[in-house]
């Protein structure tokens, strides 16, 4: 893991299209600034977590044979 220290105002960037800037510190938070390109999804951790979890609980109530009866009626999909 890297670590870095940044101040108010000042920014970190991760690669050509990422960056992060420290918009205000209130005691122990921290307000960051993102810009990113639309296609990158930004997500809190614990909303991350929740969504992969729930993803993954549907994907094993998807059958084969469901799956195929749903291809056969939506062949363009």
């Amino acid at each position: 893991m890297l670590v870095l220290s940044r101040k108010l105002k000042e920014a970190i960037q991760i690669g050509d299209d990422i960056e992060i800037t420290i918009l205000a510190i209130d005691g122990d938070q921290v307000k960051l600034g993102i810009q990113a390109p639309r296609h990158v999804d930004i997500h809190r951790k614990e909303i991350y977590v929740a969504i992969q979890t729930e993803n993954s609980e549907a994907a094993k109530t998807v059958s084969i044979d469901g799956l195929k009866g749903f291809l056969k009626e939506h062949p363009n999909n």
